[in-house]
């Protein structure tokens, strides 16, 4: 006798509402790079309150994950003459987002800022750092 594999129907309202939690659950991946610098002696951080800001409305995703820098208060050294690169994770922007703005809140001058980086499909961007305002 032959099995029958029956499959299960998922009700549309089921699906659509999956849909829209795993929409909440997808990240941004920044790989930043700090260019190369005559001077030795350079540290950089980052700060639990770095954002990237969506230009198309209010909204602004956290950062939830840092690899190859180290969070505000410590300090990471940066190579002599080499381009130092590190990743940012972030939540995930909204849908309809076309382009963002990654910024380093900070109660101090030189904090990060790259402004209007170009959404793709992928949210896996690299980008190069510059110390803003």
């Amino acid at each position: 006798m032959e099995e029958v594999v029956v499959k299960p129907i998922i009700v549309k309202e089921l699906l659509e509402s999956l849909q829209t939690k795993i929409e909440e659950e997808k990240q941004v991946i920044v790989h930043c790079c700090f260019p190369a610098s005559p001077f030795l002696g350079n540290l950089i951080r980052i700060w639990q309150s770095t954002y990237l800001f969506d230009n198309q409305s209010e909204h602004k995703s956290k950062l939830i994950h840092v690899e190859n820098i180290t969070m505000s208060p410590n300090w990471t050294v940066v190579p002599f003459m080499k381009d130092f690169w590190f990743t940012l994770i972030f939540s995930g922007l909204p849908k309809d987002c076309k382009s963002f703005d990654l910024k380093e809140v900070i109660p101090e001058e030189g904090g990060f800022y790259v402004n209007s980086i170009k959404r793709n499909s992928l949210d896996v961007y690299r980008v190069k750092i510059a110390e803003s305002y």
